[in-house]
Order: C-alpha cells, then structure tokens, then sequence
C-alpha cells in the first residue's frame, strides 16, 4: 500500500512538471478557462491533506451513467446569471479567504454583454463587484488602463474603476466615453443601471485628440442613454482656452432619428439696415415617427421680424418630402434717409412618391414674392437670388390597367422676377391612348406597322399680362415684319389678392384634341421611310370679331361668346437611310482609319390654307385709314392658338453626319491596341423648300456642330443661321430701310447669303485627377453609399449630399492639388434692318490648394460686351482637423457680403459655430 502511494504521487508530479515545462514554450497562448464559481457554504479554510486518503477511491469508484450532466448543477448560482470568463497573461491568483480572484497583465473579464480589459482587475464574488486599474511599469508610467464596454457603450479609463455586475452600476475615475459622434470626459463619473452616466467636472468634444482642440467644459454633465446630453452651465475652449461663449445649460441629442423635441437657440449679429438680430430661435416638434417640425423666429431692431416653418416627412416605402414657409416684414425707422417697407413670404414644397401602384402624386413648389427675393439673402442658397425664374408643378398621375389609357393633372406655376409676369396653370388636364396596331396580324408591312393615338388636353391659363380694353396689338397689324423691332415687353397687373378677381375674369381656357396616325416600313432594302398623319381640333368658347373703328381710326375686337371648334390636318413623309465612308491610312501610321457616317433624312409635308374664308378661322378685315386689309386669326392669342395660315408643300432636307477616327495606343504588350477619337460628335445640316409659297421659298439653312479636344477636357458647340435670300435698301416715307429681296444672294453678288445668327459655346474642366467626378455624379455616388450602408434620407440629409456635390467651400476634396471649369459663350445676332449685336461672357470657377490643409476656391466672370465683371464669389477653405473654417467672399454686386464660419464637422453639432457675417445690407 506504501508502495502504491510512492507511485500514484510520483506520476502526479510527474505530470504536474510536464505541465509547467509546456507552459514555458515561447509564442504558445495558455488556454482560456471557463471559471465556476466557488459554493460559499464550502469552508475555505478546509485542509487539502484531509481529502488525500479519499482521493483515489473516488476516481476508482467513478461509473460511466455518473458522467451524464446533472441539471441540478447547471441552476443559476446566486445572482449569477449566465457564464462568466476570465483570462490573465501573466497570473491568477485566488484568494479563498476573501473570496477573491486577482488578475495580472492583459487580462480580462466577460460576463454576459459587458467585457472588462485592464492590467490588473480584481474580482469580489461577496460584492459581486469588479476592479480595475492600470499597473506601473519600471519607469513608473501607468500602463494597461481599463477598457470598459457594455453593449454598444465603450468606456476608456484612465484611472481605475468599480463596477457591480448585479446591479449595473459603476464609479470611475477620469473616463471618456463614445456618445453618437462626441467624446464625454469627467474626473468622476457615476454609471446608472439604465446606463446613464453622470459626470462631475467633465466635458464634450467630437474631437478624438488626447488634447482636443476644443471642447465644451462644465461642472455637472448627464448622458441619457439613446436620447440626450444635458449639461449645466458650460464654456467653449478652444486648445484649452476657456471663450466667454457659453450658455446656462446645454442639451446635446443622442438620438440617431431625433426623436426627441427641444428649444432651439438663435444666433445673433447686426446688419446696417435691420440692425441687431436675433434669428432662429423657436422649437422643434418631433410629433411622431413620419412628421418633424420646426418653427422659428427672428427680430430686428429697427422694426423687422420674420417666421419661418420647416416640416418634413416620411413614411418609408410610401412618400416623402418637405414643407418650408417664410414670412418676412421690415419697415424702416422714420428717420432713415432711403426708407425701406416690405412685406415678402417664400414657399417651397417637395414631394416624392415611391414607386408602387399603378397611380401617383408628385408635388415640387417653389414660389413667393420679387421682394423676398430682392432683400432676403439665402446664405445656404445664393443662386437662389441671382436666378430670375422659378416655377412649380403639382402632379398625378394615373394608368388605368388593362386599358391602354392613362391620365394626369397638373397645378402649374412660373414667375418671372425680372418682369414679373406669372402664369399658372389651374388645372392641365391631360388623357392620353397609347398608340394601338389595328392592323398588326397583316403581313403587308405599312399595314402592320400602322399605329394610330389619341391625346386630350384641357388647360385654363391666369396670367397677369393685360390685354388692351380697346385697339388691337400693333404687332399683328404689321405690313413687313423686319421694319419693326422685337416687341415691347408686356404691361403686368400686380399679381395680388386685390386683383385676383380681374385675373380670373380674364383667364384663358381651351381644349385639344390630337390624333397621330403613322406607319414604318422599308423601301428598296436600304431605306427607312415614315407615313404620318396628324388631326388636331382645339374647343374654344369664345372667338374675336374684328371691325374698323372710323372715328378712332384704328381696328378694335370685341369677344363673341359659344361653343367653337377650330380643326386642322397636315400629312408627311420622310425617308431616311445610312451611307459608310473609310479612309485607311498605311500600316504603322499613329491613325489606322476614318470613319464616315452619313444619315441624311428626305421628307415632304403638306398643309392646307386654313384661312381660307370657307374654313371660317380667320376675318378679312380692314386695319387703317388707307383702306389697307389684313386676313386676322379669331383665336389670336387663345391657349393653343388658332389653325395655321397659308399653303404649305414643303421638301425639308436634314443631313446628319459623325467623324471618328481610329487611333493605335501605346501599350506594353505584344498586342496592338486601339481607341476611337471623335473628331465631329455630330454636325447637322437642315433646311426645307415650300412650293405653295410665292415668295422666299427656301427656308433659312440651319448648320450646329459638337466635337470634344484633349480627351473630353473640352467642349465645343456651334450654331449658325444662314439666310440664302439677298437684300436690298428702300426708301419708305423719306426713310431708307434695308428689305430681303425674293432673289438668291449668289445672283446678286452678296455671296452665299447672310448669317443671321451664330453662337459658340466652349466648355471645359481641367485638374490633375483622372477621377474627378460632375456634381451630379457625387451626388449620386455619396447616396448611394449612404443608402448602402443603411442610412435613412431626411431632408438634412439631402441638404448634406446637395452642398457637398455644389459647394467646394462646405466639403473640400484635400486630396486634388487644384481645379478648374471654365466656359466662355459668344452670340452674333444681325437683323435685316439695324447693327449686328455681339455678346460674349467667360466664366471660371475652380480651388486651388495651397497645402495639404488650405484651398482656396472662387467663382466668377467677365462680360465682354458691357465690360464689366460678373458676380464673383472668393472662398478659402482651412483643414482644423475637427474643426473646419470657411471664409466666404462677394466683393460686389447686389449681393456684396463676407462671413467667416469655424463649425465642427460633426452633424449633430452643425450649429456649434464661431461666425462673423455682413450681409449685402451693410454699406460699410
């Protein structure tokens, strides 16, 4: 028996030195342990020799069904909830007494959705609490400090810290913690069990520096968890600088939707007409899921005030959009020496369906008054205010299924802010048949091909042009068109409430009918010839009747209520088809060969004289005291017009044609490779000859052409007009006036003819980036990225995408040294009678980086003719690595301003900035 326990301890000492000796290989990782928690009600203080004797008979005695789990063990142990791990590097150490478990050198504990790492971390099991702290190292700095996670939360330590695990809570000394896209830092922090943390002596930054550049200081902090930051009274520093900006409290969300309501704070500053401002300041209503709302205000010190609300909304997979309304109000002091008074609103609306179903509502509105547009500077807009054209459109739209029928309605609008004219549309109704093949089981081809439509239009048009209340346009009374020059601009009533009854009372109104009937088919193997026909009828309720009016000696019209119709037809054909040229050049020449492409288009087309007094369209009648009479439409000036006027047989000619060439590259491989050049991208040439006509029965000659040099980096267009006719001088009245002659120039040694007019536009963008992308291809790329990586649009999110694509200044590529786009138009116009008008314009827009952190951007232009230089805007861009810093320049023109901006790239604090603005309001 002696015998027996020499052996039985030998081989447990064998195999115990086996295990340290293995232990010591280099490069091999111990192996993690599951730890099970020690039974409190086991005596810590048993001695191991009394279990010796036992030990073997136990292992002896040990059955195979004794293996099997027993589930009485795997029951929850006191407040343990599920497993708990634990690893060290260096050592573990257990302290049965205190009931206690050391951990040395890159350890860390697991249990559940919380994992500590630190250098030394102590586990209390009668606390059920952990410690964890750094440990010193032979120089005496702290390293290993804990890391602290739970959840999605991450704590850094740079102290030490207690946690309990059963209840969630936690004290920790010196910490930093992930909030969204800010830093939290406090000397002290208390974590709560729903995991809010309170801070004392901390502060917030979104600057990820040991020393950040800046940050918000205060001494009491609280983080909501998913929801908020709320601080109390707190200062800005910048580098460590305390600033006296600061506000009693502060209220940072947490929440990825903001979901969460709240008051927002204004900004301030002084303009020299308005004086000291307060703008922006109101509430933000988070009403539910799909709708956000915020209403603001401003005021001005010298008697302005102004409110604003801003909605959007989205229910996913159905529609989205936005719903902006701005009213200003300004009137200045009595004592101001150019008194200024105002009222203006602004209204814009945005939106958008999804697609689904087989209808769809559409709405994009953007409307309000000249005087808001003419005083109120959009900062984040400015080509809002140096565009004079806006217009709006309310659509739906529906397809009737298993018909070939569909239909839509429109609200449309358009304004002009430079003459003020504006045009709505209430409603534009329109219903349209697809085009239908009666005849497509026939095989003869233009039966089989023939196609036959129907379109339905129903408008009625307010515009506040005013018509004469007596006389007739002298335009439309004119004997020679080119002895007059372009018309007047038109007389406009105020588009007002007060006047809206005038305008409705003069609204237009109409109907239209269009069927298209046409055919395909091939002639002769190589031609492609098309058969149309068109029928229009337009509805009226009314018409003109014109009458000489002797006493005032000139021609008035009066409006003849009822049903009218007004019905015309024209037929064509054209024939078309495609002819190759090659020029091949000899083997080894940089060009291989030249292609050719010609597509010339014949047609003929043929319209009767709808005023012909036996159609009833059109009134002779007499216009002057000579006697002299003029054929006058009945609709002249109706929604949709009248019938044409005079025969026409015309023979139009349009021939197409495309230069490429190709090109051997220069390549590495054995392999020859090639590109193709364009060298004409398209060059047109049309023109068409009126047989019915009695005089000038060629039509002008159209010529454009479009080519690209130095691998696309330029653009060129062309345009010209030219008048084969010549011309001749007139004396009329004692005036002598310059008149085309019914003659060919060539016959009376004018040349070829005249060009009447010309224009060239040259476009081009230069930068040594081969993948420099247009603003529409960023736009595209930064949403789909977004959408890819589950991001949800809102419209602070489009507004993001939309000033990244257009706006060097707010989002800066640091990585492209410089570039720049430039354009220059040139436009020839030469009347029969008067001097040629030439304008020409250059623009340019570019950056340049001056380092790796300064670019500076700009934007303007030179109109040649008037000398004078565009509006022009100078921008320089600063790279503060969490900060960024613009400083925006127009140094004249109506909208003359600068303002310096430092924001901290972070979205959520977007309006944590540092500004200095003067608008165009100041004149110092």
């Amino acid at each position: 028996m002696h015998n027996l326990r020499l052996v039985f301890l030998s081989v447990t000492l064998l195999t115990l030195l086996c295990q340290d000796l293995l232990g010591q290989e280099p490069g091999r990782r111990p192996v993690e342990r599951e730890f099970i928690v020690p039974d409190t009600l086991i005596n810590p203080s048993a001695s191991p020799d009394t279990l010796l004797p036992s030990l073997p008979d136990s292992i002896l005695s040990i059955e195979p069904e004794m293996l099997e789990p027993d589930s009485a063990e795997l029951a929850q142990i006191g407040d343990i909830e599920t497993v708990i791990n634990y690893f060290a590097e260096d050592s573990i150490v257990s302290d049965f007494s205190q009931n206690k478990v050391f951990l040395y050198k890159q350890a860390w504990f697991e249990y559940g959705n919380i994992r500590l790492d630190a250098d030394y971390i102590v586990i209390d099991w009668e606390k059920s609490e952990l410690y964890a702290s750094g440990l010193a190292d032979t120089t005496g700095v702290i390293q290993g400090t804990p890391m602290f996670k739970e959840g999605s939360s991450i704590y850094e330590i740079r102290k030490d810290m207690r946690y309990n695990f059963k209840s969630s809570k936690a004290i920790i000394s010196d910490v930093v913690t992930q909030q969204d896209e800010g830093l939290l830092r406090g000397q002290t922090v208390k974590k709560g069990r729903d995991g809010s943390i309170y801070l004392n002596k901390g502060f917030y930054t979104t600057c990820d520096l040991l020393e950040p550049h800046w940050h918000i200081s205060s001494s009491k902090i609280k983080s909501i968890r998913g929801k908020q930051v709320v601080s109390g009274p707190f200062n800005l520093y910048f580098n460590g600088i305390p600033t006296p900006l600061g506000l009693p409290f502060g209220i940072i969300p947490d929440t990825p939707e903001e979901k969460v309501s709240g008051i927002l704070f204004p900004s301030y500053g002084q303009e020299q007409v308005r004086g000291f401002f307060l703008r922006d300041f109101g509430y933000y209503f988070a009403l539910n899921d799909y709708i956000h709302t915020k209403v603001t205000g401003e005021v001005f010190s010298l008697g302005g005030w102004g409110v604003k609300t801003a909605s959007v909304y989205n229910k996913r997979y159905r529609f989205k959009g936005g719903f902006n309304v701005d009213f200003q109000k300004f009137q200045s002091p009595e004592t101001a020496e150019n008194p200024i008074s105002y009222d203006a609103f602004w209204l814009r609306w945005n939106h958008t369906p999804e697609s689904r179903g087989n209808s769809r509502f559409s709405a994009s509105a953007n409307f309000g008054t000249k005087s808001y547009n003419d005083n109120v500077l959009q900062q984040a807009n400015f080509q809002q205010n140096t565009s004079s054209d806006f217009s709006s459109n309310i659509a739906y739209s529906k397809t009737f299924v298993g018909t070939p029928f569909s239909m839509s309605a429109n609200l449309r609008h358009s304004q002009n802010q430079v003459t003020d004219e504006v045009n709505l549309l209430l409603p534009d109704v329109a219903i349209n048949m697809n085009r239908q093949n009666p005849f497509r089981n026939i095989k003869f081809e233009p039966l089989k091909t023939l196609n036959i439509a129907w379109n339905f239009n129903a408008q009625n048009s307010i515009n506040n042009r005013i018509t004469p209340e007596f006389g007739v346009d002298p335009n439309l009374l004119r004997n020679d068109l080119e002895m007059f020059n372009q018309p007047n601009a038109p007389n406009i009533l105020p588009f007002t409430f007060a006047n809206m009854p005038q305008l409705l009372r003069e609204a237009d109104n109409g109907f239209r009918h269009t069927v298209p009937v046409s055919s395909n088919f091939t002639l002769f193997r190589f031609f492609t010839g098309t058969a149309s026909m068109n029928f229009t009828e337009l509805w009226y309720l009314e018409r003109i009747n014109y009458y000489f009016n002797p006493q005032e000696g000139r021609l008035d019209r009066i409006l003849e209520q009822g049903f009218n119709r007004v019905g015309y037809y024209n037929a064509s054909f054209n024939m078309a088809t495609n002819i190759y040229g090659f020029y091949t050049f000899k083997k080894g020449s940089k060009i291989e060969a030249i292609r050719h492409h010609m597509q010339p288009t014949f047609g003929f087309s043929s319209t009767p004289d709808f005023s012909d007094p036996r159609f009833g369209y059109y009134q002779e009648v007499q216009v002057d005291p000579s006697g002299r009479t003029q054929r006058l439409s009945r609709y002249q000036g109706f929604l949709y017009g009248g019938a044409p006027m005079g025969e026409a047989k015309a023979l139009s000619i349009n021939i197409r044609n495309v230069v490429e060439a190709k090109v051997r590259m220069e390549s590495d491989t054995a392999e020859v490779q090639t590109k193709k050049v364009p060298l004409l991208q398209t060059l047109n040439i049309a023109t068409n000859y009126n047989f019915a006509a009695d005089s000038f029965q060629l039509a002008p000659i159209n010529m454009n052409t479009r080519t690209s040099l130095f691998d696309n980096k330029i653009s060129v267009f062309l345009s010209a007009n030219l008048d084969p006719y010549a011309t001749g001088v007139y004396t009329i009245n004692g005036q002598e006036r310059i008149s085309r002659i019914n003659d060919f120039a060539f016959r009376r040694g004018q040349g070829i003819g005249t060009i009447r007019s010309a224009t060239m536009n040259l476009n081009g963008s230069l930068n040594p980036s081969k993948t420099e992308k247009s603003p529409g291809e960023v736009r595209d790329e930064l949403t789909n990225d977004f959408l890819n990586n589950g991001g949800q649009m809102t419209e602070f999110v489009q507004n993001e995408i939309d000033r990244i694509a257009n706006d060097p200044s707010q989002y800066i590529d640091w990585s492209i040294p410089w570039n720049m786009t430039f354009g220059y138009n040139l436009s020839y116009n030469r009347p029969t009678t008067g001097d040629p008008r030439i304008t020409q314009a250059i623009n340019i827009s570019g950056d340049i980086s001056l380092s790796d952190k300064w670019k500076v951007n700009f934007n303007s232009g030179f109109d040649v003719t008037a000398g004078n230089i565009t509006q022009t805007m100078i921008g320089i861009a600063r790279d503060l690595h969490c900060w960024q810093m613009n400083v925006n320049w127009v140094p004249f023109g109506r909208f003359t301003s600068y303002n310096i901006d430092i924001r901290v790239k972070s979205n959520i604090l977007r309006d944590l900035k540092v500004s200095r603005r003067r608008s165009f309001f100041d004149s110092f």
